[in-house]
């Protein structure tokens, strides 16, 4: 991975900060219900950098998105109830402007001291930051001296602020950004062999782009959920009435070529917990994944899969997970989730393995199975963590390490 620049190179080797502004591009766009945050993450996440800015003397200016209000300016989609949030969070005042360009933002920042933080209105209430626009990028960096991007999760967008920013002023990554990056790198870019990939999830042709990325980066790749259905199929196996995409048999033919041409090893489960209905607790049966009876559904992998599952995790160095196994929201069908989450949770705590998730359905799977604490590094940044897999280039990364 290209070199960027950390808040480790900015501290050293500036006069101080004491009288600057630092810019801090964060993702603040989190889940609300009743005007009130229901999940803080983001905002834990985002607070070592913002604390760390603020004890060395600067102005702290938090810009970030809210919600997709298209250019328009919508009171449903304002961030003052999120920097109120932000505050309680980090136990310290959090100021708000009205707006992030013009005389509001100007007059919010004139009025700060030193060590203080305040959060700028939502940057998407102007069209200019999604169309990337200089005029707009122009007035951002007017208000600052110093821009941090630490919002990996906002990186795959090439926005006003998470790349034209990083243009104008000097640029680095924050705490969050860099952890990130440097988790990432050890897992695909830079990592110790073997490396396994769990990938599960409903569909196939919402992952081709990632399985076409991993099937050339890792040692063995592991399927589960619904797509691993398709993958049977296409092997000739009888799903059902499993979920599975019968016009993508062909491309996970290909997919499986792929891997064999990269000396990628793809293991299906074997067997599976199977149901003629999708409920809570409903009568079950455990079967073959690749003779699965008339009217039946396979809704979790079964526990001789998990079982060569963790043997294939044990004889490996890394781990990258993407997508539960199952449908694990829903009692029994969570045990394929639980049963090789645990096996990963292990095996990182006792060193053996390093292990990096991410994606929306992957987080919570992991916090329902009770690990997210034991996985070496949880990604929150849901599609730039997929757009990374996927081999894609994500324009906010560039924007720093072009900047180094």
């Amino acid at each position: 991975m290209t070199a960027f620049k950390t808040l480790d190179d900015l501290l050293a080797y500036t006069h101080g900060l004491a009288g600057k502004t630092v810019l801090v591009r964060g993702d603040l766009n989190v889940p609300m219900k009743d005007g009130a945050v229901t999940d803080a993450t983001r905002l834990t996440r985002l607070a070592p950098t913002l604390s760390e800015l603020a004890s060395a003397g600067a102005k702290v200016v938090v810009m970030s998105h809210f919600g997709r209000p298209k250019g328009k300016v919508d009171p449903e989609q304002s961030l003052r109830p999120v920097a109120e949030a932000l505050g309680k969070t980090m136990n310290r005042p959090v100021g708000f402007a009205t707006d992030c360009i013009g005389s509001a933002a100007e007059q919010a920042i004139a009025d700060m001291a030193a060590g203080d933080i305040i959060v700028l209105e939502n940057l998407r209430f102007h069209a200019g930051e999604t169309d990337n626009d200089d005029g707009f990028a122009n007035q951002l960096a007017a208000l600052g001296d110093i821009y941090v991007n630490d919002a990996f999760s906002a990186a795959h967008r090439a926005h006003a602020s998470t790349t034209a920013l990083a243009q104008r002023l000097p640029a680095y990554a924050g705490r969050l950004m860099a952890a990130e990056l440097i988790a990432l790198a050890k897992a695909l870019e830079e990592p110790k062999r073997p490396v396994l990939a769990l990938v599960g999830g409903a569909k196939v042709s919402t992952k081709l782009d990632l399985l076409a990325n991993l099937v050339t980066k890792v040692d063995i790749l592991v399927l589960g959920g619904g797509m691993a259905n398709t993958f049977v199929a296409a092997r000739g196996g009888s799903v059902g009435a499993s979920l599975y995409e019968p016009d993508k048999l062909d491309a996970a033919r290909e997919v499986e070529k792929a891997a064999e041409a990269s000396g990628c090893r793809i293991l299906l489960p074997s067997d599976g917990i199977m149901s003629a209905e999708f409920a809570a607790n409903p009568e079950t049966t455990t079967g073959p994944s690749d003779n699965i009876g008339d009217g039946l559904m396979m809704l979790d992998i079964g526990p001789d899969s998990i079982a060569e599952i963790s043997e294939a995790i044990k004889g490996c160095k890394t781990v990258v997970w993407n997508g539960p196994m199952g449908a694990f929201e829903m009692e029994p069908f969570d045990q394929g989730t639980i049963g090789v989450g645990k096996t990963v949770a292990a095996l990182t705590k006792d060193g053996s393995i390093l292990s990096v998730a991410g994606g929306g359905d992957t987080v919570a799977a992991l916090a329902h199975a009770g690990i997210e604490d034991d996985i070496s590094y949880v990604s929150a940044a849901g599609g730039a963590f997929l757009e990374w897999l996927e081999g894609k280039e994500l324009p906010g990364v560039k924007a720093l390490q072009d900047a180094a």
